[in-house]
């Protein structure tokens, strides 16, 4: 789940922000240290894995928060606003990682910005007041 304003652990680094669902899963630090290292990389983010969320930009915590919901490498992906609190420069660079990923898993998006659904989405369901409209 990619959460609108992401969900992080402040007290948490980047690095074990994204590595915490593996923490929990009882991988080892080996494979936890190579596989965040990877997804830091994928987002662009290796040079701030020592960082915390108060040091970083929206769009990068956005982009954290991201590693975070590929890093069990699920099936589907759910995204509720993902860009939602950043500016539109940002909101692109953000719907270009999703539209990555969607190449390879099921990416599931809320959004209200119908300029953004337009662009980037393969299928877009409307709904109103909970009943589908289109």
């Amino acid at each position: 789940m990619i959460f609108q304003h992401f969900a992080l652990m402040s007290r948490k680094t980047v690095f074990e922000n994204v590595a915490m669902p593996l923490v929990m899963w009882g991988w080892n630090k080996n494979d936890i240290k190579d596989r965040v290292e990877e997804l830091l990389e994928l987002v662009g983010l290796e040079s701030k894995a020592n960082s915390y969320p108060s040091q970083l930009s929206g769009g990068q915590k956005q982009r954290v928060a991201i590693a975070r919901a590929i890093v069990n490498n699920p099936h589907i992906i759910l995204a509720d606003e993902p860009t939602g609190a950043l500016d539109s420069k940002t909101s692109v660079q953000i719907m270009e990682i999703l539209k990555e990923l969607s190449k390879t898993r099921l990416v599931v998006m809320v959004t209200h910005n119908p300029e953004l659904a337009e662009t980037y989405s393969n299928r877009i369901v409307r709904l109103k007041d909970g009943e589908l409209v289109d």
